[in-house]
């Protein structure tokens, strides 16, 4: 019995814990770290400020555990897409592509630009952060990059590109190329911006990787969903 409720405990703990770090997340989005407050945060949790600083010490160790949490979800997000890439299609080039349109149709599903990028508007707000921070977040973005970077070798492996070019430079390439878009897609209020981006990136790989060098309908043209959706 002491085991038992000891779990029910240790669950109602964490779901607070996940009411502060979810609402945290939203408010940096929003109102960048420094113009958040604690007041905030009681506010749209409902909480008492004994119980908030009964997970977190303070502001500082809330941040570190809002980008921890956000790094986990995003690494678990694309770690899933390209397991599911891998499933849908065994020639390399094919699990590039469907692993990047997996990512067009999740962005597709929310129905509004994605709210933005933790890490970058930890990066906008870099005084606000010590260095053990700003490494942590070149370490996940590194591993980031590094599940772009895998499948790319992969199809370099196979096919030999109509150009001099490397993985880790066309990795790099698609992560800048997103967080960049979650800026324009919020700037604009357009919650295909990144989609196109997406589906440009997959033309200019077609134009690299592709036999005959002769792109398709799928690679640049977000007006015919129907090409590029996967099945499965």
């Amino acid at each position: 019995m002491v085991c038992q409720k000891g779990e029910v405990m240790g669950s109602k703990g964490e779901a607070t814990r996940e009411r502060i770090l979810a609402a945290a997340e939203a408010l940096i989005l929003a109102k960048g770290y420094a113009g958040m407050t604690l007041e905030d945060i009681l506010g749209e949790t409902g909480l008492t400020k004994g119980a908030f600083f009964h997970h977190f010490k303070g502001k500082a160790e809330l941040a570190r555990a809002v980008v921890e949490r956000y790094a986990e979800a995003d690494f678990r997000l694309f770690e899933e897409m390209s397991a599911r890439a891998d499933r849908l299609a065994d020639d390399p080039y094919e699990r590039v592509m469907v692993f990047l349109r997996l990512f067009e149709d999740f962005l597709d599903g929310l129905g509004k630009p994605f709210p933005g990028c933790v890490f970058a508007s930890y990066t906008y707000e870099s005084r606000q952060f010590g260095p053990e921070v700003h490494s942590y977040i070149r370490e996940r973005l590194g591993a980031w990059i590094g599940q772009y970077e895998a499948k790319l070798e992969a199809l370099i492996a196979t096919r030999a590109p109509t150009r001099p070019v490397t993985a880790r430079a066309l990795a790099e390439m698609i992560v800048t190329l997103v967080e960049g878009g979650f800026v324009m897609a919020n700037a604009f209020g357009d919650a295909t911006w990144l989609q196109r981006q997406s589906a440009q990136y997959r033309a200019y790989l077609e134009l690299l990787f592709r036999p005959d060098g002769a792109g398709t309908a799928v690679s640049g043209d977000r007006d015919a969903p129907q090409s590029r959706s996967p099945s499965g």
